[in-house]
C-alpha cells in the first residue's frame, strides 16, 4: 500500500524540524510527535536505497497520512539507485527527499555513504542531481562540516557549492565534524566541538540558501536563539527524550496564536492512532516508547514511565495501560497542589 493519495504540503517549511534518528524516528514515533506538533518537518530513519528498492517496502515506506509533511532521508552513493528510490519516494507521497551525509556508524563506513561522502562533494552532487529531478526544491542534503582531517571550511563549503550547481537550495548542517576513526557514533554526537560560526558564514555566502542548523540544542530556548541569522534549526535527542517541547513548537516558530498542546491532550490525539495500531496486531510497547519522556517535570511522572515501560510489554496490554500512567500523572498533580 501507498500513500500516494495523501495531502501533501505545497513548500516545505524548515524553521523546525525533528531529526532523523535511527532505531527511534520510527513511523509510530512520527505519528506521536505529530500530535504534539502539526507544523514541525518530521523525517523519517534513514533508509537505504537498497532496501528501498529490494525491500519490504510497507515496512519500509509505509506511513500514516497523518505525518505530513514528513521527509524521507535516503542513505547511498549510486547515483542509479537514487533516482530509483526518489521515483518510488514519490509515488509512496513523501513531501520530501534528504540525502545522508552525516552519518559515521560502521555500517555506512562499510558501505561508503553517510558522512564518508563528505570526502566527495561532486559525488554527492552526482546523487542530488536525480533526487532533484523527481523532488525539485524539496530534495536537501544533511551534512557535517567536513570529517576526519579535512579542513571545515573547504569541506563544508565545497559540498555546498557542488550541490547548488544542480539545483540544491537546503542545506541540513550538523555543526561539528564526524571523526570516522576512532570515535563511535555516540562519541560522535558530543567531542567534536562545535562551529555555529562556520554555518552562519554559509549562510552570509550563499544568502539565496536555506540552511538549516543542526547539532547540539538542548532546548528551545536555545533553539530560538540559534535562529538567529539562519533558515531553521533541527532538533533531534532532545526532541525525542523531552517530547512535550514539541507541544509549544507551533506557537514559538510558526503562529503565535497556535494552541500550546500539553502531555494530555497529545495523548488524545494520538489515542486514536494507538487503538488503530492495536486493532492489526501492533504491540502497545512498540507505541508507548516513544512516550517515556513526556510528562517529564511534571508530579507523577515517574509514576508514568513505570507504568508505560512496565506494563505496556505485557501479554494483551491495551489502552488501559495508558489511562493508568494518566492517572498517576493527575493524582501527581493533584497532591502537589495541595500542598500548595
Amino acid at each position: 500500500m501507498d500513500n500516494r493519495n495523501a495531502p501533501k504540503t505545497l513548500r516545505l517549511d524548515h524553521r523546525f524540524s525533528v531529526a532523523p534518528m535511527m532505531e527511534w524516528t520510527d513511523r509510530h514515533c512520527r505519528a506521536f510527535h505529530r500530535a504534539l506538533t502539526n507544523r514541525a518537518l518530521l523525517y523519517t530513519e534513514m533508509v537505504t536505497t537498497k532496501a528501498i528498492i529490494h525491500g519490504k517496502r510497507e515496512r519500509l515506506l509505509g506511513f500514516s497520512p497523518m505525518e505530513h509533511p514528513l521527509v524521507l532521508q535516503v542513505g547511498g552513493s549510486d547515483p542509479e539507485e537514487m533516482l530509483t528510490s526518489a521515483m518510488i519516494a514519490k509515488q509512496w507521497g513523501y513531501d520530501g527527499i534528504n540525502l545522508n551525509c552525516g552519518c559515521p556508524s560502521d555500517r555506512v563506513q562499510s558501505g561508503t555513504f553517510g558522512a564518508c561522502l563528505m570526502r566527495n562533494p561532486q559525488l554527492i552532487a552526482e546523487l542530488m542531481a536525480p533526487l532533484v529531478s523527481v523532488f525539485g526544491q524539496e530534495a536537501t542534503v544533511k551534512c557535517r562540516i567536513g570529517v576526519d582531517d579535512q579542513d571545515e571550511h573547504e569541506a563544508l563549503f565545497g559540498l555546498v557549492e557542488a550541490c547548488q550547481k544542480v539545483g540544491v537550495t537546503t542545506f541540513v548542517v550538523h555543526a561539528r565534524k564526524a571523526w570516522l576513526k576512532g570515535l563511535s557514533p555516540k562519541e560522535n554526537r558530543d567531542i567534536p566541538p562545535l562551529n555555529r560560526p562556520l554555518v552562519r558564514a554559509l549562510k552570509q555566502a550563499y544568502p539565496q540558501l536555506s540552511i538549516i542548523l543542526n547539532g547540539g540544542i538542548e532546548n528551545l530556548e536555545s533553539a530560538v536563539e540559534q535562529m538567529s541569522g539562519l533558515d531553521g534549526v533541527m532538533l533531534g535527542r532532545a526532541a525525542y527524550h523531552y517530547p512535550a517541547l514539541l507541544g509549544l513548537v507551533d506557537r514559538l516558530f510558526f503562529d503565535p496564536q497556535a494552541p500550546i498542546i500539553d502531555g494530555f491532550t497529545a495523548i488524545e490525539r494520538y489515542r486514536p492512532y494507538m487503538a488503530a495500531q492495536l486493532e492489526v496486531g501492533e504491540p502497545l510497547s512498540a507505541m508507548t516508547r516513544h512516550m517515556l519522556g513526556l510528562m517529564h517535570g511534571l508530579a507523577g511522572a515517574r509514576s508514568f514511565r513505570r507504568i508505560m515501560t512496565v506494563d505496556s510489554v505485557k501479554k494483551g496490554a491495551d489502552l488501559r495501560v495508558l489511562d493508568e500512567a494518566c492517572d498517576a500523572v493527575r493524582q501527581g498533580l493533584a497532591l502537589k497542589a495541595s500542598f500548595v
